[in-house]
């Protein structure tokens, strides 16, 4: 800071009011020193703050060498699992050996099932009925991407090319010696007792074929359908079941009639007994017996109702194999009755008149969802001990039950 002069004395001194020699007054003497602004000597101006650093996207990034800074930004928590939506009749999934119930649901729809039929039935007639493989194998597809069990959707890995060289098996293998034995004796001019015995012969082989045919067909679709990625099997023997077959049938004749409900029993037993999903096995535990009683009073009433009391026993048989079928733990449940089965059937045969028989996507669409609607699985699901086991199968079988017109209950096209 610069010095003053008395302009009285003279005196050099520091700034004051008045002369420290000889009093007189400095004030309008003092010289303001001109100093370097400071925010000290602005007491009326705000003091600029300094800007806050934004916090980092994601989250502070801190240094070891550094104080972490006063706020601290949680990161956003992750959301929830998403859980498959549920229908109302299913509880939310619960894989873990906790009880669940656990519905299909369906959501194909019968126009787009109509437009692959159309198409298929063009490339079939341009092909000379070769494409006929390839559009059985769409139809499947669609209806088992359609659906959904536990959130998961089904798949099917079939092939039009399997189909036809199945077909082409079985021509060759089954179909020309049975053509041969049915026609051969009448076109080389044969006697009567020839061509009688070759015709007869030719059932016997279509009726050996029949089992043959239910096993391989079980065994290539269950094969080229899958869930989560998992596929499933069907691992039982021909000879096998060629005895309960050729055995209950037999039996069912003698009887007349009343072994039925034994036979159909042993036949959806051991069906089920040698089906897999992955490695988990089906098993089956009912009895015939317990239907015999159904039967005797469906057979009762049959003229009274004229032959409509078979849709309540068969709505019977429905609940009686589900309810018996088990999962590991879970149980098959289904709420079907023959009053839903009578107005099902009611509206498929006058969809088929009305529509002149163009209707059967739509109705296949219906039939899908009605076995979803009434079907559930109860109990703990066990698939964390499920693995995949690829089992080998091929479309000879498939061919087979085609010619033969098998419903084996596994077909969905």
């Amino acid at each position: 800071m610069a010095g003053v002069k008395c302009p009285k004395c003279g005196l050099m001194q520091m700034p004051r009011p008045a002369c420290k020699s000889c009093g007189t007054r400095l004030e309008g003497a003092i010289a303001r020193p001109i100093s370097p602004p400071s925010l000290a000597a602005q007491p009326d101006s705000p003091r600029p703050r300094p800007a806050s650093p934004s916090p980092p996207r994601g989250g502070p990034i801190y240094r070891s060498d550094t104080p972490p800074p006063l706020w601290v930004e949680e990161a956003p928590p992750p959301p929830p699992p998403r859980m498959p939506p549920t229908m109302p009749h299913q509880q939310p999934p619960s894989f873990g050996g906790e009880r669940g119930t656990y519905g299909l649901s369906f959501y194909g729809k019968g126009g787009s099932l109509f437009g692959i039929y159309i198409v298929n039935m063009i490339f079939t007639i341009l092909t000379l009925g070769i494409y006929y493989f390839w559009g059985r194998v769409k139809v499947r597809s669609y209806m088992l991407s359609q659906t959904e069990f536990a959130g998961d959707r089904f798949a099917y890995h079939g092939t039009g090319k399997e189909l036809f060289m199945g077909f082409l098996k079985v021509l060759v293998l089954f179909w020309i010696p049975i053509l041969a034995l049915f026609y051969g004796p009448e076109l080389l001019g044969a006697g009567d007792m020839v061509t009688y015995v070759s015709k007869g012969l030719g059932v016997v082989i279509i009726v050996f074929f029949i089992p043959v045919a239910t096993v391989g067909v079980l065994r290539y679709r269950m094969s080229r359908t899958s869930w989560r990625g998992i596929r499933f099997s069907f691992r039982g023997q021909v000879k096998d079941f060629m005895k309960i077959f050729l055995g209950g049938w037999f039996l069912t004749a003698i009887t007349l009639g009343f072994y039925y409900p034994y036979f159909i029993t042993k036949q959806f037993a051991f069906m089920v007994s040698h089906s897999y999903f992955g490695t988990q096995k089906f098993d089956f535990d009912g009895q015939g017996r317990d239907l015999f009683k159904s039967y005797l009073l469906a057979l009762l009433l049959t003229l009274p109702t004229l032959g409509l009391n078979w849709l309540w026993f068969q709505a019977k048989i429905l609940r009686y194999l589900s309810e018996h079928t088990r999962f590991g733990q879970a149980r098959f449940r289904s709420t079907v009755t023959g009053g839903r089965l009578l107005t099902l059937m009611l509206g498929n045969m006058l969809l088929l008149v009305v529509t002149l028989t163009l209707g059967r996507p739509w109705i296949m669409v219906r039939n899908a969802r009605f076995t979803c609607r009434y079907l559930t699985l109860e109990g703990p699901l066990p698939l964390a001990e499920v693995r995949q086991e690829a089992q080998l199968a091929s479309a000879t079988g498939e061919g087979l039950a085609s010619f033969l017109d098998l419903d084996t209950g596994f077909d969905v096209g």
